[in-house]
């Protein structure tokens, strides 16, 4: 996965897939979904990210661990 975001555009952008977009849907405002040719989403874009996201220019990465049934 790729996050970029562009402080001269004010986008967030979220590659999760490095291939070819086949569609784009505005889902949200602002939110831009883009599919691959299965209808996977592939990216996601976020506009005027400063006022919809807190600390655009900082990424924290955590992976979540989940905890077995007792």
């Amino acid at each position: 996965m790729k996050v970029i975001y562009d402080p001269e555009s004010d986008t967030l952008t979220m590659i999760l897939k490095d291939i070819p977009v086949a569609e784009s849907d505005e889902s949200k405002p602002g939110v831009i979904l883009d599919y691959d040719s299965a209808g996977d989403i592939v990216s996601m874009e976020i506009l005027d990210a400063s006022k919809r996201v807190s600390q655009v220019r900082n990424i924290e990465f955590q992976t979540a661990t989940s905890i077995a049934a007792k």
